[in-house]
């Protein structure tokens, strides 16, 4: 895979899993309500990934290594990963009962990012289980912060 491809894909895979899982997460905890957590991964496909999309562009020409055409490509597939990837978050949502879909949306990212983290690991020729592991701790610290804090965030101003 090209080196701009596999920035772009990367950075989008992995945002789209921790950011979207985090938004939903705390939105459910938070709200309890569908409508919400649906807004929020729409919102979050679309700002977030023009967000994330710019900031790979911006770190691609701080780094002054890259041509104009790596930086864009790098642009461009972190956009469409994140875009692609967070709207997945939206089917659970649209099928299941919100505290199932939410179950489900975790267990679809996580196992995305231990993939990924394993074929990463493979290429950087190390033991998977340390990425593997490194990568699912952050992103189920972010799991269980988000919780919290909808839930802490609901006592607090909910009626």
């Amino acid at each position: 895979m090209d080196h701009s491809v596999k920035t772009g894909f990367s950075f989008g895979l992995t945002s789209a899993t921790i950011t979207t899982l985090g938004l939903m997460v705390g939105l459910h905890s938070g709200t309890n309500s569908k409508l919400a957590v649906i807004g929020g991964i729409l919102i979050i496909a679309v700002a977030d990934a023009f967000s994330d999309a710019l900031g790979i562009h911006i770190s691609e020409e701080a780094e002054n290594t890259h041509t104009a055409k790596q930086i864009w490509v790098s642009t461009v597939s972190t956009f469409i990963t994140k875009f692609i990837f967070a709207l997945t978050f939206v089917i659970p949502v649209l099928l299941l009962e919100l505290s199932a879909a939410v179950i489900i949306s975790a267990i679809w990212g996580l196992s995305m990012l231990g993939l990924f983290s394993f074929q990463i690991a493979k290429e950087q020729k190390t033991q998977p289980w340390k990425v593997i592991f490194e990568h699912l701790f952050i992103a189920l610290l972010v799991i269980f912060i988000t919780h919290y804090l909808g839930h802490w965030i609901s006592l607090i101003f909910g009626n």
